[in-house]
Formats: structure tokens, sequence, C-alpha cells
């Protein structure tokens, strides 16, 4: 006991003089890992807030209306006289967001102002505008302030068309015209609405032009001429939510105005890229740039023409396929005729296209009830997959909860995987819907889907489609051909989709089966 005691009275005497901080060095300090969860890092580029809820938009309208259909022409000189725009009745911009509304679409863009310069609010820029219209429909008639307040009104997510290009403005070309004309132009539409959803800006560098009688031809860089960083800034500022297209640099145009991406459709680019294959994007791309299709529904111009008539319901869905099931958006050109209204050939056929939509892919359109929906297979399979991410929050029910947020995936080390649904008796099948999480980039380069009509023997669907590329929306005719959309369908009691390479681990948010 006696040498028990001079140890331990040692160590107390030591344990007194040791210096407060040597004693520190020794305190047990409580520490959880730095990703508890194992969220998947980002694979990068990523988009924007501002640029996901706009490609959540999917599907919406483009509304060319203005001088021009009332001259017949695409695109006006800019001597065009102001009192040729004398509409034959009160402009209704309502009548244009409950028609589209009605084809499943989620809003629109308004041509407020193209080439010719004519402006189709009292702007403060300009007297070449509706201040001196040929009539009291026209003058009493601000496009930009009706058709947002319709958009609201009816939710509609809703932006403007403005044309950076000026053939009627004197200070086009110099350096008045950016800070005098076309920035004041951009913010006086900005306050229309601070959730505005995208400012569209086409690619029109210039040309021959009236310019306020001086003639002549003018031509810009435009990257340079139009101050693309602080216009971003100008406009963001007063819609924070608000995509800038073309010249805004925030998303690319699709490469063709025929209403269609190409199979392989990656969301980047490298910035205002001009070799980039449009269609495709770049796998190797550093900016996020996602594609927008835009494409006209009618068979003349963009602007309404007489005696032109309107493609049929069903060009209309394959365009559809051909876009928003090839991760990009589509915006769908309707023309307003010169009453200030869609059509009734436009409207039956946009009527069409949202029972098509409905029935066939389960898309929400107002008007339609759950009775005619298609049905998700998906939801009433057992569904296996190969592999499931640890962390507890990564199952594969993920797949079928209708959350956004919410995905299935593997581990970091596994590029690969298998999800195989069954089903006890056989269903029809047609279409194969896919969506990735692309808040976090990017991930799925190839994928081969297979069906099982006895639960055995395997068939390989869709061979000759390149199934490559998911990002935000992928839809998958399962017979392989958009231009036969519907088909007879599989009768299957399995399906399998095999992805067999991605840039990083595989997640997917959603999956459905119609």
């Amino acid at each position: 006991m006696k040498k028990i005691y001079k140890v331990l009275g040692l160590s107390t005497l030591l344990a007194a003089l040791l210096p407060l901080h040597v004693n520190a060095q020794f305190e047990l300090k409580s520490e959880t890992p730095s990703n508890p969860e194992n969220v998947p890092a980002p694979v990068h580029p990523i988009p924007h807030e501002r640029q996901l809820k706009w490609q959540e938009t999917e599907f919406y309208a483009f509304f060319h209306y203005g001088m021009n259909t009332f001259t017949g022409l695409e695109w006006g000189f800019g001597n065009e006289a102001e009192s040729k725009y004398a509409p034959l009745a009160l402009p209704n911009p309502e009548q244009w967001v409950t028609s589209v509304k009605a084809a499943g679409m989620n809003g629109g863009i308004a041509v407020v102002k193209h080439h010719d310069g004519f402006c189709l609010w009292p702007t403060a820029t300009t007297e070449h505008s509706i201040k001196n219209a040929g009539n009291e429909n026209g003058r009493n008639a601000n496009i930009p302030k009706l058709y947002a307040e319709a958009s609201r009104k009816h939710n509609m997510k809703y932006g403007f068309y403005i044309s950076p290009w000026d053939r009627n403005s004197a200070h086009y070309g110099k350096d008045t015209y950016v800070t005098e004309v076309f920035l004041k132009q951009c913010e006086e539409l900005a306050e229309y609405g601070d959730d505005q959803f995208e400012m569209w800006f086409d690619g029109a560098r210039g040309g021959d032009g009236y310019y306020g009688g001086e003639g002549g031809t003018r031509e810009i860089d435009a990257d340079i001429y139009y101050d693309t960083p602080n216009l971003r800034t100008r406009v963001h500022k007063i819609a924070p939510n608000c995509v800038l297209w073309g010249v805004g640099g925030e998303a690319r145009w699709i490469g063709n105005e025929s209403g269609y991406a190409g199979e392989t459709n990656w969301a980047m680019t490298d910035y205002m890229s001009e070799t980039v294959i449009r269609e495709e994007g770049d796998i190797n791309g550093w900016f996020w740039n996602p594609g927008e299709s835009d494409a006209k529904a009618t068979s003349a111009g963009w602007f309404w023409h007489q005696g032109e008539s309107m493609k049929s319901a069903e060009r209309l869905f394959q365009m559809y396929l051909e876009t928003v099931g090839r991760n990009a958006t589509l915006i769908l050109n309707c023309p307003p005729d010169q009453y200030g209204v869609l059509p009734d050939n436009t409207v039956n056929e946009l009527v069409e296209l949202g029972k098509m939509l409905h029935e066939r892919l389960a898309v929400p359109v107002y008007g339609l009830d759950e009775s005619t929906e298609a049905v998700d297979f998906a939801k009433s399979a057992v569904i296996e997959v190969s592999e499931t991410r640890s962390g507890g929050k990564y199952e594969a029910a993920n797949l079928v909860d209708g959350d956004k947020n919410t995905y299935w995936g593997t581990n970091d080390d596994n590029l690969t995987a298998t999800i195989t649904l069954s089903w006890d008796t056989p269903q029809v099948i047609r279409y194969l819907v896919m969506q990735e999480p692309v808040a976090l980039g990017q991930r799925i380069k190839d994928f081969k889907i297979e069906y099982s009509a006895d639960g055995e023997a395997w068939t390989e669907l869709c061979p000759a489609m390149q199934t490559t590329t998911v990002g935000y929306k992928r839809i998958i005719p399962l017979n392989g051909k958009t231009s036969e959309s519907y088909g007879s369908g599989y009768s299957a009691k399995k399906l399998r989709v095999t992805i067999l390479d991605s840039r990083a681990c595989p997640l997917l948010s959603n999956l459905n089966v119609y």
C-alpha cells in the first residue's frame, strides 16, 4: 500500500504542476462524420437554382404578335408607320394563356418587341410603340402588362421576348443604344413582374435597317455590344428567377427550329460556344447551358399569316417526345391573329394535344381529371436494384414516390447498376420516363432497356435508339419510334433498365412506366 500511495501522490502533484494548455491537449471531443448521410458529391458543372426552375417548366408557348401581324412580314424593316398596328378587336392575352394551358403547357413567352423595333407597351425609350397605334384597340392594350396579369391569374409562368436588334432606332450600332434604349427596355419589362421565368433574346446581330431614317447596314459583336454581364445583373436584381436566353447566356438554342433535340443531349457546353453540336451539348463542357427547342405549331412563319394551317396534335406530340423527352424544353409558337386571339384551328389542336399528353404520359392538364390519366405501372411494380447507396435515404422506393427531391443511387465506386420492375400479371407498356436529380449534375452516359413477357427470357427494346443520356428528363418510346408515338405496346411481366456507364455514381429521382 505504501508504494501505491507514493505513486498516486506523485501523479496528483504532477497534474497540479502541469500548465493548463498541456491539460487541454488531453480533453475528449465528440465529433460526427462530415457527411453522415453520405450525400453524393456533385458532378460539375451544376445548374443555378433559376436554371432548375426554368427546366421544370418543360413545355411552354411562344406568342409572336406585333407589327408583323398586320404587315404580313416576318422581319419588319423598321420604317413601318405606327398606325399600321391596328388590332381588329382588343387583344386578349388571357385567351392565349388559357388555350395553351389546355395543351399541358406550363407558361409562355410573349413577343413584345421584334426586330422592327415596335414596342407593345408604352415605353419611355421610343415613340415607335403602341402609344401611336392606329386605333384604340392598339393604344389601350399594354401587351406585357395584360399578359403578365393573365399568366398570374391562371398560375402560368411567363416572360417576354425583346429583340436586341432594333431596325427602327437611330441609336442602334452606336454607343448610346445599349444604355439609352436596350437596357432600359429590359428593365421596363422586368418591372411587369419579379416572378418572370425567362427573358428571350435571339441571336440577330444587326444588318440593314431604317435606323431613324439614316439607313445603311450596322453589324455588331453581340457578346461585347449588348454588355451581357451587366444586362444579367440588372435584370436579376429585379427578377431573380428570370433566365436570360440566347444573348443572356443562361440557356442555349437547341440548334434547329423543327422541334427536336439530340437523342444524346448533355446540358453542358463551353460558354457561348459556336462549335458545339447544339442538339447534343458537350459532355466535357464546363458551363451549365441546357437546351431549348423553339418550334412552330403552324405551317407558315412565326407570325400569323392568312391561310396558314395548324400542325396536327399527333405531330406536336412527336415534337414533345423529341424535346422534353430528350432533356430539353419545348417552346411552341402559337401566333395570335389580327383580332389578338389564337384562331379556332389552333385552339382545337391544342386541346387534342393536351388529351394525348394526359392519356399517354399522365401530364397534368387543366380541365382533365384522373379518370383519363395514364396509369403509371411503376407504382404497382416490385422494384429490385443491384445496389443501394449507403446512408439510409437512397432506397429504390424513391423512384416512384413522386418527390423530385428524393432519389435512388449507388455508392461512389460503382458506375453501373440494374433496376428491375416486376408485375404478377403482364402489363401493356409503351413508354419509360427517367429523371436524374440534375442539381447534382448530369451523370448517366449509357443504358439499355429490356423486357420479359414470361418473366424468364429477355428482349432488348429500342436497340436502334441512342439510349445514352438521361438528364432532367428522358422519355423513351419503347418501340424506338417517336414517329409512331403510341403503337400497340409490349405485354411485359418484367422491365429491366441497365445503366452501363456514368460520369459518377448514377442517381435517379424518378422512374415511370406507361
